[in-house]
C-alpha cells in the first residue's frame, strides 16, 4: 500500500485506523518499547528533545550522588569517606586512623576534582543515518551527548563539542550551565544530513579536538567506528593528556546480514552499490568479517587506554551506560564484584 510520507520518513495515513482505532503513529508509538530512543527527526525533534531529557534524569539521577563520580577522569584527589578494606584495594589509600581507631583495615575514597572540562566528538558521518531498529545510529549519538551532558555537568563543569559530518567540522566551545547544555544537544541533532558519497574523517576530528593542547579533561568520542582505522594514532595521542572514552554505536545489520534474498547493500560515504543474493554463505563470511572488525576496534580501544562502551539501537541504551559507570566506579575504587 502506499502513501505520504512525514518529514521524518516514515509513513502517514492521515485518516486510515488499525481495528482497536489506533491511527498508524498511535500503533508505531505502542510497539516501541519504553527504553527506546525517542524521533529527533522532522516534526518530531522538539517533543523528542524533551523526553530525551525527561528520560535521562530519570534513568541516570542517582548516580552521582554525594560523590560526583559519573564519567569523569579518575577518583580524584579530594578526600571522601573511609570503607572497609576490600581485597584488590590500592593500599596506598589506606586510612591508618581509622584503621587504628577500628582496628578494621579502612581506606579512604577520594572524590573527583571540580571543575571537569569534557570535549565530545561527535561523528555524524553518512554512515551514522542509518538504522533497521528502533531509531537512526545518529540518534544514539544525540542520546548519548545527553547522557555525558547529565553526568559531568554541574559543579563549574564545562562541556564542548566537535561535531564531524565528514563535509563540515563544527565547534561548539565548552561552556557551563544547563541552557548550554540543552543549547548543544540541540545543535548536534540539527546538524544536517552529509551528502550522500561523502566520506567521514573521524581521525581529522579527533586531531582537531588534540591540537592546540588544552587543558586536562575528560573526552568522548561517538562514532559507528566502521572502515579504515585511521583514527588510532590521534586517539592514542589525545589519550595520553585526556582521560579516554569511546562510545561505538551498532546497528544489527553492523554486524549480521538476514536471509532476505537479494538484496541490495550501498556504502553511504561513498555512493556504490551492488545487488548481491544473501545466501547461507555469504551471510556466514559477513559475520565473520564483521565480528572482525569490531574486535579489531575493541583492540585498537583499548591500546589508546580508552573505555570502551557500545551502544546498539537494538538494546536499552541507558541501561547499557549504567552498566558502563557503575563498572568504571568500581575499577576506580577497586571494589570487586
Amino acid at each position: 500500500m502506499g502513501g505520504t510520507s512525514d518529514a521524518d520518513g516514515g509513513p502517514r495515513f492521515p485518516h486510515r485506523r488499525s481495528a482497536h482505532g489506533e491511527t498508524p503513529k498511535q500503533a508505531e508509538a505502542n510497539a516501541r518499547p519504553d527504553w527506546a530512543p525517542p524521533i529527533l527527526r522532522g516534526d518530531r525533534l522538539e517533543a523528542g528533545l524533551r523526553t530525551l531529557e525527561l528520560e535521562v534524569r530519570r534513568r541516570l539521577d542517582g548516580l552521582l550522588q554525594g560523590n560526583h563520580l559519573g564519567l569523569v577522569p579518575g577518583p580524584g584527589s579530594e578526600p571522601g569517606e573511609a570503607r572497609p578494606y576490600q581485597p584488590g584495594d590500592d593500599v596506598r589509600r589506606m586510612d591508618w586512623a581509622v584503621t587504628a581507631r577500628t582496628t578494621v583495615p579502612h581506606i579512604r575514597e577520594t572524590v573527583a576534582d571540580r571543575e571537569l572540562e569534557t570535549w565530545v566528538v561527535a561523528d555524524l558521518s553518512a554512515s551514522l543515518d542509518f538504522g533497521t531498529a528502533y531509531c537512526e545510529k545518529r540518534d544514539l549519538v544525540v542520546c548519548a551527548v545527553a547522557a555525558i551532558a547529565h553526568l559531568t555537568g554541574g559543579g563549574g563543569n564545562r562541556l564542548g563539542a566537535l561535531v564531524s559530518t565528514g563535509a563540515t567540522t563544527t565547534r561548539l566551545p565548552p561552556m557551563g550551565g544547563l541552557q548550554h547544555a540543552r543549547g548543544l544537544v540541540r545543535k548536534i541533532a540539527e546538524t544536517p544530513r552529509a551528502a550522500e558519497g561523502t566520506r567521514g574523517d573521524l581521525a581529522g576530528a579527533v586531531e582537531q579536538l588534540r591540537r592546540p593542547p588544552r587543558r586536562r579533561g575528560l573526552a568522548v568520542v561517538i562514532s559507528d567506528f566502521l572502515g579504515d582505522m585511521e583514527w588510532q594514532r590521534p586517539l592514542r595521542a589525545l589519550s595520553a593528556r585526556h582521560e579516554l572514552v569511546a562510545i561505538e554505536v551498532l546497528d544489527p545489520r553492523d554486524v549480521d546480514l538476514p536471509d532476505v534474498g537479494t538484496v541490495v547493500l550501498a556504502d553511504p560515504e561513498t555512493g556504490k552499490q551492488r545487488e548481491v543474493h544473501a545466501s547461507a554463505l555469504l551471510r556466514k563470511e559477513f559475520g565473520a568479517a564483521a565480528r572482525a572488525h569490531r574486535e579489531e576496534v575493541a583492540a585498537g580501544l583499548r591500546r589508546a587506554g580508552a573505555g570502551h562502551l557500545v551502544l546498539r539501537t537494538d538494546s536499552d541504551w541507558i541501561a547499557d551506560m549504567v552498566r558502563f559507570v557503575v563498572a568504571r566506579k568500581r575499577g576506580w575504587s577497586g571494589g570487586g564484584r
